[in-house]
């Protein structure tokens, strides 16, 4: 199988560097027109700039592909509009949606201000879904639409000094989980990638021989997966050094406790049984786990 996007139309977003930059050309490379999309800013969110961007897009053209700079910022809704229109009127159509874009602002809890919190926030998880909101209804217009979300370790598993950071990549994959549902009927599928790589957000805590371990490029044969025709749906894959991974979401099985047997000293005495993950459920939807009570209680 050689996965290829020719003739398709590709939005990467934080795409001036890094992981978003090895996104961008690999897509380039294997046939797409890309939107090379960069704030410019600072690894904080402070500044601006397009210039970043443009290097990219330089790289793509001179490399016989094609390409345009965009500096919307993704935390600003109506910046993704315009972006989005943007690709529209210069080739006709969007078909694969990468957001890549991403501050750090990481202070532990306890000193973590306001603007520590919201900034982080507003472009990990809003951003995410201003450009999938942006380009959702032109993709069921066509019928096709493959969108990939960044997650994290830090998000799925959690780190110390990254709550906002943490609770915004894992917000993302709740927006996968009902972006799934909603977009299955127009052939639009979402994904969510979690990378480990060597980055300008993670530079300074990393050696020399992890940097090099750590490139980007390790992460990218991944994304370009999860965004092609032959893409899964509704799956988080790890990915960085060579090692590609997936994760499953799931619930024991539990216990139904009867209306005489429901007090929290009943919960406590029945939890290892309640937590027990020996045959877990999974479920690609609330509906399902509101059929299992339903269902328990029913046979109660």
């Amino acid at each position: 199988m050689t996965i290829d996007f020719n003739g398709q139309v590709a939005i990467v977003t934080g795409a001036g560097n890094g992981l978003g930059k090895s996104h961008a050309l690999e897509l380039a490379k294997r046939g797409a027109k890309v939107v090379v999309n960069d704030f410019g800013g600072a690894r904080d969110g402070s500044g601006g700039s397009t210039s970043p961007a443009e290097l990219v897009v330089a790289e793509i053209k001179a490399a016989g592909g094609e390409a345009i700079a965009n500096g919307a910022n993704v935390a600003d809704f109506g910046d993704c509009e315009k972006m989005v229109a943007q690709a529209v009127a210069e080739w006709g159509r969007v078909d694969v949606l990468i957001n890549n874009a991403g501050i750090l602002r990481d202070r532990s809890f306890g000193k973590m201000t306001t603007a520590d919190w919201d900034s982080v926030v507003a472009v990990h998880l809003n951003g995410s879904a201003n450009c999938a909101r942006a380009v959702w209804n032109q993709m069921k217009e066509q019928n096709y639409g493959r969108i990939l979300m960044t997650t994290s370790t830090s998000g799925v598993y959690g780190n110390f000094g990254q709550a906002n950071y943490g609770a915004a990549k894992m917000g993302v994959v709740g927006l996968m989980n009902t972006l799934c549902i909603e977009g299955a009927k127009n052939n639009i599928q979402i994904n969510c990638l979690s990378p480990t790589a060597a980055t300008r957000m993670t530079e300074d805590i990393m050696t020399p021989e992890m940097l090099e371990a750590l490139k980007p490029e390790y992460v990218t044969p991944a994304a370009v997966f999860m965004v092609s025709k032959e893409a899964p749906n509704h799956t988080v894959m790890f990915a960085g050094a060579g090692t590609f991974a997936t994760l499953e979401i799931h619930e024991s099985k539990g216990k139904f406790l009867d209306e005489a047997h429901r007090s929290a000293d009943d919960v406590a005495a029945n939890f290892a049984e309640i937590n027990d993950m020996s045959n877990p459920d999974v479920f690609l939807s609330g509906t399902e786990h509101v059929v299992k009570v339903v269902e328990n209680a029913t046979k109660a």
